[in-house]
C-alpha cells in the first residue's frame, strides 16, 4: 500500500508561478499513491484556472473515491469567509483539502477545526525557491476521514492541514486524534501537521512511518508533511515502511511517500 500527503500550493510552481492542469497531473500520476492526503487544494478559485484540483488529483491517480472539504469559502491571503455549514458556498471559489483513494471508501467524516485567535508565522516562498518570514492570520481548518475497504480489511484514514501557530496546531493535533480512534482499527493520519517530526510524534503519540524533509521543495531542511499509525490496534500492520520525497515540479513543498509492505489477503 502505498501512502503518499502532499501540500500543493493550490497545484502552482514555485519556479513561474503557474498553475497548469498537466503539470499537476503529472505530478499526481508520478507520486502514483493508493491513498492521496492534499492540502492547499483550490475548487473553483480564478487563480487556479476554476479546476476542481482534487478532481484532476482523482483522475491522474486512478482513484474509485476522492472527497474535497473547504476550510474557507473564497481565497486565503485576500476575502474569505468560515464555512457556516459543509455545503456553505458550493457554487464560490473554495479552499481546504482533499483524500484521494483507489479503494472504495466505505463511510465519510469531516470535523472542523476553528482558527487560532491569535496570528503566526509563515515562511512564504516566492519564484526560484526565494523565501521570507511572514506574520499571517490564521485560517479555518478541517479534517477529513475515511473508511477504506481495502483488501486487507477495513483501513480508518484521515487527511488534515493544521494550523501554522505555535501550539494551536498541537491542540488541534489532539482533536484530530480524538476523532480518528472514533473509527476502526487500522488508523492512519495523513497531512501537513505545521510540526517538525519529534513534535509531532509527541503530540499525537503515534508513529511515524516516514522522517525525511519535505519543505522547503528545492532544499528540503524541515518535515511539515506526516504520515502517522496509531499504535492501538495496529495489531499485524509492518513495523516498519519505506519513505521518499520525490522533486516534482509543483509547489514549495515535496510529497512525503510511505510504502508499506503488506501481504496478499
Amino acid at each position: 500500500m502505498r501512502l503518499a500527503t502532499f501540500n500543493v500550493l493550490h497545484g502552482r510552481s514555485i519556479d513561474d508561478g503557474i498553475v497548469d492542469r498537466q503539470r499537476f497531473a503529472e505530478s499526481v500520476a508520478k507520486i502514483d499513491a493508493d491513498v492521496l492526503a492534499l492540502q492547499e487544494v483550490d475548487r473553483l478559485q480564478p487563480r487556479s484556472g476554476s479546476l476542481d484540483l482534487t478532481a484532476v488529483a482523482a483522475e491522474a491517480a486512478g482513484a474509485v473515491a476522492w472527497r474535497f472539504v473547504a476550510a474557507v469559502v473564497g481565497t486565503p491571503g485576500e476575502t474569505y469567509r468560515p464555512l457556516a455549514y459543509d455545503d456553505d458556498g458550493a457554487a464560490e471559489p473554495n479552499y481546504g483539502i482533499g483524500l484521494v483513494s483507489r479503494y472504495p471508501v466505505r463511510s465519510w467524516r469531516t470535523v472542523r477545526l476553528s482558527a487560532s485567535p491569535v496570528p503566526g508565522p509563515i515562511y512564504a516562498m516566492g519564484p526560484g525557491g526565494r523565501g521570507r518570514p511572514m506574520l499571517l492570520r490564521d485560517e479555518p481548518r478541517a479534517l477529513v476521514m475515511a473508511v477504506l475497504d481495502t483488501p486487507w480489511g477495513p483501513v480508518s484514514v484521515g487527511a488534515t492541514h493544521l494550523s501554522f501557530v505555535p501550539g494551536w496546531n498541537v491542540w488541534q493535533l489532539r482533536q484530530v486524534v480524538r476523532a480518528m480512534r472514533t473509527l476502526p482499527a487500522p488508523r492512519l493520519l495523513l497531512g501537513d501537521l505545521n510540526l517538525p517530526a519529534g513534535a509531532a510524534a509527541v503530540g499525537s503519540g503515534w508513529r511515524p512511518l516516514g522522517r525525511l524533509p519535505t519543505f522547503p521543495s528545492s532544499e528540503p531542511r524541515v518535515q511539515l508533511d506526516h504520515v502517522l499509525a496509531d499504535p492501538r490496534g495496529w495489531g499485524s500492520w509492518p513495523s516498519s515502511a519505506e519513505a521518499s520525497t520525490p522533486a516534482l515540479t509543483v509547489s514549495d513543498h515535496r510529497p512525503l511517500v510511505v510504502d508499506l509492505p503488506l501481504n496478499g489477503s
